[in-house]
Formats: C-alpha cells, structure tokens, sequence
C-alpha cells in the first residue's frame, strides 16, 4: 500500500479524500452504525449532524482510527485501507478534535503538542513545540491570551478547546489534509467561534477537508459545502448547504424546532419569594435576585466574569445552609459525570439522603428514581445500569440534568449546560426548565447561546467581572445585550 502521507495519482486526480461504504461498528448487541456511506473530497467541509446517539462520534472514531469498524471498507487518499489506526491516521494527515477534549491535564500546550508530533525531539524540542502551537493558536484565534508553558489543568475549559483546536492544525513535516471537529465550539464564546468558522473556511481553500459536527445549525449553514443526517447509526439524509435554511435542516433531522417566546416577565407574572439575594462587588456591579419560579440569565462575552459569580451564588448558597441548590456543570469530563459508574449511579447520587430509610439508602427507590428521570430525559442507553462513558457526550449531559432535577433542590445553577446536545433534547430541555419553573424552582442560567436566554425572565448582562445591565424578557436582544457587553447604552 502507497504512503498515505503522500498523495495518491487517484486521489489528486478526483480529490477523494475519504469514500466509506457500508461501515458497521457494534458493541455486542449494540449496532452503534449500521451501514453508513461517506465521502469527503479534498477542500469540502461537510457538516454531520443528528440527534444525541445518532452515531456521529462513533462514525467519527472509526474515520481517525480511534476504534475499529466491524465491517465495510475504507479508502483514505485514493488508496484501499485493511486496518486503520490513530497512529496510521495522523501519519496519513488525518487530525480529529475529539467532543471530550484529549489533551493531558498535567501537561502544558506545548508538551501536549509533542505528543502528537514525534518529529520535535533532541535538544531544544519544547522551545520548538511551543512555537509550533503558539502559532497556530495566533492564526486561529488571535488575541487569545494563552501561555503555551501553562499547564492544561490551570486553563478554563474555553482555552483547553482552543489549545485542542490549534493542535489539530499544526504540521510538522506530514501536512494536514483532513480535520475531524466533534463539537469544536461547544465551549467557545461568539468571538472564538467566529474565528474558528473563518479559519475553517481559510483551511478549505488551501485543499484541507474538514468535517464538522455541531448541534449549532448555523455553523453547518455558514462554513460547510453539505450537511449530512444521521439516524440511530445509518445516514437518512444529505443535502448540499447552498439555499438551505435552518428550518429546512431541522426538518431533515426529523424534528419540530419550537417558535421562541419570551417568558412574561415579573411585572406580569407572580414570582414567589426571593430565593436569591447577592451583592454585587463595589457600586458598578448590579446585585444579583431571583425568586422562587423565576428563569434568569448571566449573559455577555465568554470569560466576564459569569461562570465565576454563579460559581460564588451557588457556594454562599451551600455554606448557608437555608436553601437547597444543585449544580449542572457544563465541564461534565472533570466536574460532573463519576465516569466509572452507571447512569443509575451517576444521577441519583445528589439525592442519596432523601433515598436513606432506616440509615440505608433503598436500592429500589434508587432505581425507580433513576429509571424515571431518565425516561424524563430520554437517556439513550440499554438500562440505567449501562456505564456513563458508553454513552454520547449529549447524552451524558441529560444525566447530569436528570441528577440536578431528580434532587430536592429548589434553587438550580447551569454553568452553560448544552455542550453537545442536539437541537430535539434542548427543545425538551427548555421544556422541562419552563414546567419545573412553573412549580416555583429557581433556575439561574449561563450560556454562551443566544437562542438560550430567550427562555428567561431576565438576564443579566456581564462585562469585566461585574453584572452591567439588567434586560427584562420582552426586552431581550441579541443586539442590546452585544451593546451592553462593548460597553454601550447603559453599560
């Protein structure tokens, strides 16, 4: 067989990049892909998208060698692929930005880089990985204020994706010629994205094929040349992005999108009493309130200051004692899935003192906890017994949903919750926010998603560590709340 880092005859002449038919990949009885064609051409973006457990990530991890496919075959660069593997993979040119990001936490950017390039050895070799990924990092996101010595761990989980992003890009002495992106933005602010979709574009035109997976539609419409669907393991749909709208997207997977209305603010809707009451720093920092039944929101650009206040809301509120809150931690890798237990395990967890009878905490009642909400959520897995990593990023963040409402929390905190959740859940998802809402729960919500803060009563707009205007639901705007985070009108 050819080098695959070297372009085949073939492949220059028809630009197939990857051509698989009929890939299969189970887990005993589980069919993860159940026959699925693709093709990728030099230069294409091609946007994947699907419900959570639809099989995009399993179909992903066969294309980077990540696992093995159970049948079908696989050409990469015009040539004829037996055994494939991460290693064959990224000799080949092939880089994959993995949903759960993969780089070591003890190291820093530059030492994770060296990983991936066992070119920069001898003397001098982590000067060399540190420019290496200091210029990636420049191009792609400029002005991202990122130490390439840092280690991983000290970083927010918005610069980890971006240190996993600029590594996928950079080339030593075997070039890049195809890009896997598994939910590349899930934790990036409005402007990191941006940069990222224009890099993308700029990738393209020099001959790199990407693929981009999102449940963000407009990035499929923006960036990508075709937007392919699947359904539980199997391809249902394909249609080149030219003239295709949103709605036409949404209806290619299959699912109604909701009409977005605001919630009727406090003027016109009786809240119960204050839940929350916290000060603001000094005299330019609004108070933060909400009450009982109320939806409010800390938006504005990612890294003001929201996730760190409602980290400090919800720490006054435990080390006070008066209230229950739970916590959804959007971070699920380290903050919030116990990744060597069940799904059963994993959500009834916070609700382990309601679930004691007699000093013993009933296994049946755990059960029956857990087998509800995740029937609520709609969990896809075998049995609630099935071990949490064997499921969908989105569908491990339902869980960690499921935990928080299935406790006897009255006051719930969600630290940009939506990370790899697909349009159909978060409909549901909101659903269910507005109904527990409606019940007297307080819910206080960062997000990084527009479409997001139009289920709250209020938001809360952040700019430099400090809460800098207050919009009131029919008020809400994606334009006054950028206003307000550059520092116009009220700010």
């Amino acid at each position: 067989m050819n080098d695959l880092a070297t372009p085949s005859s073939a492949q220059a002449a028809a630009g197939e990049m990857i051509d698989v038919r009929d890939i299969r990949k189970s887990y005993g009885a589980v069919h993860a892909l159940g026959g699925v064609d693709f093709q990728l051409r030099s230069g294409e973006v091609v946007g994947l998208v699907g419900h959570n457990g639809a099989g995009k990530s399993t179909l992903m991890n066969v294309l980077s060698g990540a696992v093995q496919r159970t049948a079908g075959s696989f050409r990469y660069g015009g040539e004829d692929v037996d055994i494939w593997s991460a290693g064959r993979a990224q000799s080949g040119g092939l880089r994959c930005i993995f949903q759960e990001l993969s780089l070591c936490a003890n190291l820093s950017a530059a030492e994770n880089t060296r990983i991936v390039h066992r070119q920069l050895r001898g003397f001098g070799w982590r000067g060399r990985a540190r420019d290496l990924i200091a210029r990636s990092l420049d191009e792609i996101f400029p002005g991202h204020g990122i130490d390439p010595n840092a280690k991983i761990s000290e970083l927010s989980i918005a610069l980890r994706q971006m240190v996993e992003i600029a590594r996928a890009f950079t080339e030593t002495d075997i070039p890049v010629r195809c890009v896997i992106l598994d939910e590349p933005t899930s934790s990036l602010g409005h402007q990191a994205t941006e940069q990222l979709l224009a890099y993308i574009r700029k990738a393209a035109s020099k001959g790199v094929a990407c693929i981009l997976i999102t449940h963000r539609l407009n990035e499929i419409i923006s960036v990508c040349n075709r937007a392919v669907v699947m359904v539980d393991g199997k391809v249902v749909a394909e249609r080149a992005t030219r003239g295709l709208s949103r709605s036409n997207l949404v209806e290619m997977m299959g699912s109604i999108e909701a009409a977005h209305e605001h919630r009727q603010n406090q003027s016109s809707r009786g809240f119960g009493k204050p839940q929350i009451d916290h000060a603001g720093i000094d005299a330019a920092d609004r108070p933060i309130q909400a009450a009982a039944g109320e939806v409010i929101g800390f938006a504005g650009l990612d890294g003001h200051g929201q996730r760190e206040r409602l980290r400090a809301i919800f720490a006054a509120i435990e080390r006070s004692g008066k209230i229950r809150a739970a916590y959804v931690a959007g971070d699920r890798g380290l903050e919030g899935i116990f990744g060597l237990w069940s799904i059963a395990d994993n959500l009834t967890i916070r609700s382990l003192n309601a679930l004691q009878k007699y000093g013993f905490v009933s296994s049946a009642g755990a059960k029956d906890l857990a087998g509800k909400w995740s029937a609520r959520l709609k969990v896809k897995a075998p049995s609630i017994d099935t071990p949490i990593l064997s499921l969908s990023g989105g569908n491990q963040q339902k869980v960690l949903f499921a935990r928080a409402l299935a406790s006897d929390a009255s006051v719930i905190f969600l630290d940009d919750p939506m990370r790899g959740v697909d349009v159909g859940t978060k409909q549901e998802v909101y659903e269910l926010i507005r109904s527990e809402a409606e019940r007297g729960r307080t819910f206080v919500w960062y997000t990084t998603e527009m479409e997001e803060l139009n289920n709250c009563d209020r938001l809360y707009v952040f700019r430099e560590g400090r809460a800098v205007e207050e919009i009131h639901g029919a008020d809400i705007d994606h334009g006054r709340i950028l206003e307000a985070s550059f520092g116009g009108a009220n700010g």
